[in-house]
């Protein structure tokens, strides 16, 4: 159970492949035996909290040490103080050994978390244990495997580290691997999403890393989220800091927070009292912190094809990069907020099986494909997101329309009494391989599910819709920010729409071979 160092590149022949082609995996972590994670681990994961912890203890002694130092800066009256009981009592030597004890088993409880934390990567599973008391053992089977996250922390790319995320579906399920060499947890995706893709393997060749440890570090350090080896170096889409800046300072958390401003600043002048402002300052101030934290986050974001999905990246200081496989993405959902469209802004997001194990904000990064971008952006981003859905050009089409387009089923003229602005725009469209939902005249969107990833279809027609004879009908795919449903649908046209999808559902998945993408 040791880690095995890069070695030089060694070059084997070529073995025939059955049922893909051939790899070569690019670490040898994927020889089936047990690994240890970073030697910095410890410390990224339990150090700086320690660090922090004495950072609070210095802060909290400053005075009595400006007194040892320049005691005629000091004003501290010390009597009574807890260190000068120790000091007084004799206790000095008693306290330092208390101190380094607990030094000790602090230093030695890491370590040996780190032992006892092992990961492996096989032909099927990716498995970790670890624990000291508690021990757990995870397994991700390679063919359930909806994404390749990697994140790396400011603080960790300082080691040159990274954190490896293999997004399963389920709450919860996701294995993670925190943390490897930032280098080797690009590699250690590219040999886990080969052996996922059904791809034959060759034998270990390593890629060897050029330069010094510091050269590396750089390198690291300054790299984009696209591996060139893996993507193109160039992202389909680029937004400027200006337009992201628009898009946060357009939405409607930023208006909110202004409404709630200005009406405590209006409030504060009528009572003469500074209570109504400072009672709505501090939530003005955090939903700011929020847009800024969302702005340099977003910053620096890429999106690029590989030949295991799409490569999606984030981030300046801390960077995320997330390598969705093929079949991963359960349904689209293009958006545009009344505020955007002057600018003509749009908004993409997905609904994934994938879960993500963390923040909120990482949760929403994690399914916001493209943050803000024109109509050419989207065209582009559908093209790498969508492959196998027809005629994305209608789609397009469909976002900008005032309704009553030519191939779409839009509701009948009775449903204006529940659809008074949009009616001419709430409808649908089967494209091939894909079912396509628009609504929404204020508040645009369009919500595209290809045809493998419907779950199941439902339709309904509650009291209301009897009366007025119109339907409802679900879409079903995971769980998401997305719920693919149209209501106030023609009973007919409702129908068929539900019998199109139930019989197009079962020759896509009849179809499908995205499980094992590149055997396929």
């Amino acid at each position: 159970m040791t880690q095995h160092e890069p070695q030089p590149e060694q070059h084997a022949e070529p073995v025939p492949a059955s049922n893909g082609p051939l790899v070569t995996p690019a670490t040898d972590l994927t020889d089936g035996e047990w690994h240890h994670l970073h030697p910095a681990t410890p410390l990224l994961r339990g150090g700086i909290a320690l660090i922090a912890i004495l950072g609070v203890i210095v802060v909290n002694l400053r005075d009595r040490l400006i007194g040892v130092f320049f005691p005629q800066w000091s004003s501290w009256d010390y009597e009574g103080d807890a260190i000068d009981l120790v000091v007084e009592g004799g206790f000095v030597p008693i306290a330092l050994g208390v101190v380094a004890v607990v030094l000790v088993l602090f230093i030695a409880g890491f370590w040996i978390s780190w032992r006892m934390h092992t990961f492996r990567v096989t032909d099927e599973v990716v498995e970790v244990r670890s624990g000291i008391v508690f021990r757990t053992h995870r397994k991700a089977p390679l063919d359930r495997i909806q994404g390749i996250d990697i994140q790396r922390p400011f603080i960790a790319r300082l080691f040159g580290a990274a954190k490896l995320q293999v997004s399963q579906a389920g709450s919860d399920a996701n294995v993670e691997l925190s943390y490897l060499r930032s280098a080797q947890a690009d590699d250690l995706r590219r040999d886990i999403l080969l052996l996922a893709s059904g791809s034959a393997r060759q034998g270990a060749s390593l890629i060897a890393r050029e330069g010094g440890l510091i050269e590396q570090r750089v390198a690291e350090l300054l790299a984009p989220e696209l591996d060139p080896d893996a993507a193109p170096p160039e992202s389909v889409v680029h937004i400027g800091a200006g337009r992201l800046a628009g898009s946060l300072a357009l939405s409607e958390t930023t208006i909110i927070a202004v409404i709630f401003l200005v009406g405590g600043i209006v409030f504060s002048v009528f009572a003469e009292s500074l209570g109504p402002l400072l009672g709505v300052l501090f939530p003005v101030i955090g939903i700011g912190g929020y847009q800024v934290s969302q702005f340099i986050k977003s910053l620096r974001y890429s999106i690029a094809s590989t030949p295991d999905g799409i490569r999606v990246g984030f981030g300046v200081l801390s960077t995320s990069n997330s390598t969705l496989p093929p079949g991963r993405i359960h349904s689209v959902q293009v958006t545009q907020s009344l505020l955007w469209r002057p600018a003509g802004w749009w908004m993409v997001r997905v609904n994934r099986a994938a879960q993500a194990s963390a923040s909120t904000s990482q949760q929403t990064q994690s399914t916001t494909i493209l943050p803000v971008g024109d109509l050419a952006d989207v065209g582009r981003v559908l093209e790498l997101i969508l492959p196998d859905v027809g005629d994305r050009a209608a789609i397009l089409e469909g976002l900008v329309s005032k309704g009553d387009d030519e191939g779409w089923t839009n509701s009948p003229p009775r449903a204006r009494a529940v659809r008074w602005f949009s009616r001419r725009r709430n409808g649908f469209r089967m494209l091939p391989g894909g079912i396509v939902l628009r609504h929404g005249q204020i508040w645009r969107d369009i919500v595209v599910v290809p045809e493998p990833r419907v779950q199941s279809v439902a339709l309904h027609r509650g009291p209301l819709g009897r009366a007025m004879r119109l339907s409802r009908v679900y879409v079903h795919t995971v769980a998401g920010p997305i719920s693919p449903a149209i209501g106030a649908i023609d009973p007919d046209d409702a129908r068929q729409l539900f019998e199109d999808v139930a019989r197009a559902t079962v020759e896509a998945g009849l179809r499908d071979r995205t499980h094992r993408w590149r055997s396929a």
